[in-house]
């Protein structure tokens, strides 16, 4: 294929010489001048091959300039086309990757099924739905605008309500204080004048008392007296009757809410809740070809056809067994890393499963583990809520996050970095800006893994699968009788879910939308109290945690098998 030099013919190219082309041979799959071209038309082999103009194939996309007849790896002709794997094989292409598939077609009868003007119209009914659903979805979203007017508007309204109630109730109190304290002020001035009154009277009979021992007859002496005796007694008799009375008591105002007033502080936690309903979609589109594009379209392998097959198992350094393997991870050059609980270690170990290094040893125990981006691999440190970002290549810890509960298991997709917590919340730690998102809705999920934009996550004490999206928000749920406490959850390039079984020894793998199970892998095939499981998804490695006995010692500790999925 000419594509790098694809503005010259490409004959003369070869010859060191510059013609511009005028001419593609679709079958050659190379461009023609116009001399070239003539030969090639000329010439019995090749008279019957179909062309077109250098304009017309430029105007191919690039993607499809690409494609060859050929096979690159082998330079063999295309032939034969395997259904299973969606993809057109040459002759050495079968004895080297495609011995087991046996859906195997001519690629010519193939090609013969192509019927372009009905892709033509499946583009055209596409492209109306998309139209149709953009429009309804921009539909949708001016209704919920109008919808959250209308509810900020009711809000306001109800809490104007409330506040001229309350200012109503709280004049009609303030208007009783009022009136009583001027009840009982003017009850309490009337006493005092009263008794105003009376000092008044006895401040009069004193002065004249001094006027009367120096002046006065015995006789106007001892009248003078029994007046004074007379009116000292009467006042000390009122004084009496208004103690005897009550008058003496102290009134005191004091204001007692209503107990339903009281409870508004005390049981009224929110002014009210937003829930959103859900009810059917008036959306309607055209409905598709059931078969469409059966045979250009990649088949997805069913759950039945997944069936791992071992390739190796983890050669351990002799002073190094007794790992306790809390997690393995796959990384993106094939190496792995080893999470081992008993020695609070990280280890590094080649594609092939030969101990490389020791990375780094923590202080508290270490629960998870995943690769982040770059040489970074993050690490959950359990109930001291912390999870650590470390260098690979720098054997050392760049980064410590601080969350508000236990760090369980950890997943990242390079952008962002899941931490659960086993217990009624999860967070989102943005890797960029270093924010925090509580998740709210995965309760109970102990490990995680994340895949197009979905958390997967395991509940060990319910035996469940789970399904949420980016904010937490449960999809699916999945329970069987082959899981039993599921600790390491992972999935591969078509979404389907692979559970490390405990408690029965197993492995399980769930398809994507959680409604169907297999198990791949049990104790016969050597499996036990398996714990951390892994996929590479571009090289379909799988490697599974499981616990082996030494004879010599008569002791159990961990090591990790190898498949190919």
């Amino acid at each position: 294929m000419a594509s790098s030099v694809n503005n010259f013919c490409t004959i003369c190219h070869d010859d060191g010489i510059s013609n511009r082309a005028v001419t593609w041979c679709t079958e050659c799959e190379v461009l023609f001048c116009k001399d070239c071209a003539k030969l090639h038309s000329k010439s019995r082999l090749y008279k019957n091959h179909k062309t077109m103009s250098s304009e017309d194939y430029h105007k191919l996309p690039s993607c499809m300039q690409e494609i060859s007849s050929q096979c690159k790896d082998h330079e063999k002709k295309f032939e034969l086309y395997c259904s299973f794997h969606a993809c057109p094989c040459c002759v050495q292409c079968i004895t080297d990757e495609h011995q087991k598939c046996q859906d195997l077609k001519p690629l010519s009868d193939i090609l013969k099924q192509v019927n372009s003007s009905v892709f033509e119209k499946d583009l055209k009914d596409v492209k109306e739905n998309l139209d149709t659903t953009i429009k309804y979805m921009k539909t949708r979203i001016s209704t919920i605008y109008k919808q959250k007017t209308k509810a900020v508007e009711e809000v306001r309204y109800m809490r104007k309500s409330i506040n001229d109630y309350l200012n109503k109730l709280e004049q009609d109190i303030l208007n009783d204080l009022e009136s009583k304290h001027s009840k009982l002020k003017l009850d309490m001035d009337t006493l005092v004048q009263k008794l105003e009154q009376r000092v008044s009277q006895i401040n009069q009979m004193q002065s004249q008392f001094t006027i009367m021992t120096q002046y006065a007859t015995a006789l106007q002496m001892h009248i003078g007296l029994r007046e004074i005796e007379k009116t000292t007694s009467q006042t000390a008799k009122y004084i009496e009757d208004l103690e005897r009375g009550d008058r003496f008591s102290e009134k005191s105002l004091e204001v007692n809410f209503s107990s339903a007033l009281r409870s508004i502080l005390r049981d009224v936690k929110c002014f009210g809740d937003i829930a959103i309903n859900t009810t059917s979609s008036t959306l309607q589109i055209k409905a598709g070809r059931k078969d469409q594009a059966k045979h250009l379209i990649s088949k997805v392998p069913g759950i039945e056809e997944i069936k791992p097959s071992l390739l190796t198992k983890l050669t351990i350094p002799e002073d190094m067994n007794g790992l306790n393997i809390y997690a393995c991870r796959i990384l993106p050059d094939s190496n792995f890393i080893i999470l081992d609980k008993n020695k609070k270690q990280l280890l590094l170990f080649s594609k092939d499963g030969i101990f490389i290094r020791k990375v780094v040893t923590f202080k508290q125990g270490p629960y998870d583990a995943c690769f982040v981006r770059y040489n970074t691999v993050a690490v959950s440190l359990g109930p001291v809520n912390r999870t650590t970002l470390v260098d690979l290549e720098k054997n050392t810890i760049i980064q410590t996050i601080q969350l508000s509960h236990v760090c369980y298991g950890v997943a990242s997709d390079g952008e962002t970095l899941v931490i659960s917590s086993g217990d009624k919340q999860s967070t989102r730690v943005n890797l960029n800006e270093m924010s925090n998102t509580i998740l709210a809705g995965m309760e109970g999920v102990s490990r995680i893994s994340l895949f197009q934009g979905n958390i997967y996550g395991t509940i060990n004490h319910q035996n469940n699968v789970c399904c949420y999206d980016s904010t937490g928000e449960p999809l699916w749920t999945f329970h069987h009788q082959d899981i039993d406490y599921p600790r390491g959850i992972t999935l591969d390039k078509k979404g389907f879910v692979y559970i490390a079984s405990q408690r029965n020894n197993n492995v399980v793998v769930v398809s994507p939308d959680g409604k169907t199970c297999k198990t791949i892998l049990t104790e016969a095939d050597g499996i036990k109290r398996p714990w951390a499981i892994d996929i590479h998804k571009k090289t379909g490695m799988m490697i599974v945690s499981s616990e082996i006995s030494d004879d010599s010692s008569y002791t159990n500790y961990d090591t990790v098998f190898f498949y190919k999925i």
